[in-house]
């Protein structure tokens, strides 16, 4: 599929002295010639495909990371996004999904059964009501009236699974499994704009109604159109406990370069709780096109594409 966008061949590359991403210096009223996108683990290549395909069509920041996560969570083979996500420990799968665009606007739903894209459902919550975040049933309810159907999430992969856990019923995340969690994106488009996505069905087998970070701004994202944007994934706890997103901006606000900020956000996570058994990872974009990332442990990766190039890319770790 990269060929037939013009994409350039993947590079592995190392991020511990990041290169920028190379847009230049904007100034209000100059128009980007190229824009640029982040996305978490390496299902952020089907994600950052369809964020490209968005922007090169006209599309908005917005427009790319709503599209390219939700192809991510029509993907029946991951186990951590929409369909075929990991059931709670009742065995239905629930969904959490937020949106947010460069006028601060922003849009979520949480606990959320039976549609696909809860990606798409956040931004509906986001352009059609007053309201930031709309929960289970509600949410439901919400998606349905704007057009969206149902649909069984628990395919026969994720079911077998979740009976196999059954049998022993023990509780224990594991770090980096399977080499991908939430599917968090970034993007900014060929105005200048930032936009960010979160989306996920959460740890698997997780206590009936529970939900982490990746709907709830400021922890699982956070986007400021004169800063920079910020999205985490991980264990949503940890995240929440720090709003760690926020936290990121912030931090770029006072100066920070997103890479030092991201190093910073993950420092104070470690500083207040053990992280043995914990993975955390931050992913973060100025508005000079300079990104970074930080994590715990070894083992997070993210993607980015930028002017049709496209990385994958081993974030540097803390411990």
């Amino acid at each position: 599929m990269a060929a037939v966008l013009g994409l350039d061949p993947v590079r592995l590359l190392r991020a511990d002295s990041p290169a920028p991403l190379t847009n230049g210096v904007f100034s209000a009223g100059d128009r980007f010639r190229e824009g640029h996108m982040l996305s978490t683990w390496n299902h952020g290549f089907a994600s950052n495909e369809e964020g490209w395909r968005q922007m090169q069509s006209g599309g908005s920041a917005l427009d790319a990371v709503v599209e390219g996560t939700a192809v991510v969570e029509s993907d029946p083979t991951g186990t951590s996004v929409g369909l075929g996500g990991r059931p709670d420990r009742s065995g239905r799968v629930t969904l959490d999904a937020c949106v947010m665009g460069p006028s601060g606007d922003a849009g979520g739903v949480c606990f959320l059964e039976d549609i696909e894209h809860p990606v798409k459902v956040a931004r509906a919550v986001m352009e059609n009501t007053p309201h930031v975040l709309l929960a289970g049933d509600g949410a439901r309810k919400f998606a349905l009236s704007q057009g969206f159907e149902t649909r069984d999430l628990l395919t026969p992969n994720s079911k077998a699974a979740w009976e196999k856990w059954k049998e022993s019923a023990e509780y224990k995340p594991i770090i980096n499994i399977e080499n991908h969690d939430t599917i968090g994106m970034i993007a900014q488009d060929l105005e200048g704009n930032l936009a960010g996505a979160c989306t996920t069905s959460g740890l698997a087998y997780k206590l009936r109604g529970r939900v982490g970070d990746s709907p709830i701004i400021g922890a699982g994202l956070f986007v400021d159109n004169e800063v920079g944007a910020c999205t985490a994934t991980g264990l949503g706890e940890a995240v929440m406990k720090t709003l760690g997103s926020f936290l990121v901006v912030e931090l770029m606000r006072q100066g920070r370069d997103p890479q030092t900020a991201c190093a910073e956000a993950v420092d104070r996570i470690m500083k207040k709780m053990s992280v043995k058994d914990l993975q955390v990872g931050y992913l973060a974009m100025d508005t000079q096109g300079n990104a970074g990332s930080s994590a715990i442990h070894p083992g997070f990766n993210y993607v980015r594409t930028q002017a049709g190039q496209t990385e994958l890319i081993d974030a540097p770790h803390r411990s």
